[in-house]
């Protein structure tokens, strides 16, 4: 007699050609991942290809009870790590029937940016530095922690091993698998600061892509959690006091930052990134005021400032190409804003200060990360 794990890994390529699509949208809040799946005549690897879709947007603050219906566009497709096989998971964002965005998409103002000649002759890199904590279900309260208690003092725990110093290893190791597996661009995890507190880096990914491979990556870990019995946040100050907060810092640059000269461009980013600071702040999610304390590795909510790594720098002349911007801003709900995305595309923005960052690597994105 089957058992339930047996079902679960069925593999259904040797009786069917018919294939699963797990179609992927961001709900209401700008926060929450929906999804739901369909069956598909057989294997489809162009987005184009698939058939759009609907949903009760009522159900998930998307629209009125009385006018209910939004419509799922396929954007991007990547291999399901869980049905395996041919099934794929597909992100998606979301329209009217009249065939308008709906205001929580924000992807198609996005890419209509990425997709104008002038942005995509630059060739815009991304690498996104996701940071997450894992909660214990039933109490909300860190994993490894102690229910009602604390751990000791942080320092043992950053990129920490054993058991009295590393929690949730499977679930992040497992997460790191699934994600390579669907051909998410993911470059490395490791454990942060506060005990229980992850991070996994994408990138570098071109454009509009390292939105859609971030929020794939976000839908796989909550799908990972689900199955572990754990929860997990992105808030950026889970826990109050003396303890990091999560972020998702953003390496940036252009093909004019990554020339030679470079490093004047990107001083000119900055200057206009200084200009929009009150407005990109209030655009980046709610609960930034937590965390930008100046505290904790952070800068100071109401300040804007950057700053040249003298580590990584020196020894080469500030005209010298192969820059990247390593732009650092806090953002947990994930909510993302036309007016910002021509600077740090669809992915979520975590912290808040911007560095310029000399890069050694090739002209091809052979991107150093800065974790």
């Amino acid at each position: 007699m089957a058992c339930l794990t047996d079902l679960v890994n069925l593999n259904l390529s040797d009786t069917t050609e018919k294939i699963i699509a797990e179609y992927i949208w961001i709900g209401g809040s700008g926060m929450d991942l929906r999804s739901k799946a369909r069956t598909l005549s057989g294997p489809v690897t162009d987005p184009s290809k698939l058939p759009k879709w609907n949903y009760d947007g009522s159900s998930t603050g998307q629209a009125p009870g009385e006018d209910s219906e939004v419509i799922l566009y396929p954007q991007a497709i990547f291999k399901d790590p869980f049905r395996k096989g041919n099934n794929i998971l597909v992100m998606c964002d979301c329209y009217t029937p009249a065939g308008e965005p709906i205001p929580t998409n924000k992807r198609h103002n996005a890419a209509k940016i990425f997709s104008s000649p002038e942005v995509a002759a630059e060739e815009p890199w991304y690498g996104i530095e996701q940071e997450y904590t894992l909660l214990q279900k039933d109490t909300n309260w860190p994993l490894g922690w102690p229910v009602g208690g604390f751990p000791g003092p942080q320092g043992p725990y950053y990129c920490g091993i054993g058991a009295d110093k590393s929690f949730g290893r499977d679930i992040v190791d497992s997460h790191y698998k699934a994600c390579l597996y669907a051909g998410i661009n993911i470059s490395g995890i490791n454990g942060e600061v506060m005990p229980g507190q992850w991070e996994f880096q994408v990138g570098p990914s071109v454009g509009i892509s390292a939105g859609d491979q971030v929020w794939v990556a976000r839908y796989i870990l909550e799908r990972i959690t689900e199955i572990a019995g754990v929860v997990v946040t992105f808030d950026p100050k889970p826990i109050p006091g003396d303890w990091n907060g999560a972020g998702a810092h953003t390496n940036y640059s252009t093909k004019s930052m990554r020339n030679d000269g470079g490093y004047e461009v990107i001083k000119s980013a900055i200057e206009k990134l200084k200009l929009k600071h009150k407005e990109h702040i209030a655009a980046y999610g709610e609960g930034n005021e937590r965390r930008l304390t100046g505290k904790h590795e952070t800068a100071d909510i109401n300040n804007f400032s950057w700053v040249r790594p003298v580590p990584l720098c020196r020894n080469r002349p500030q005209s010298e190409g192969n820059l990247t911007l390593y732009y650092v801003r806090v953002v947990s709900s994930c909510r993302e804003s036309p007016t910002v995305a021509r600077r740090c595309a669809w992915a979520g923005r975590r912290s808040r200060t911007a560095r310029a960052t000399s890069r050694t690597a090739g002209r091809r994105p052979t991107w150093t990360p800065t974790w």
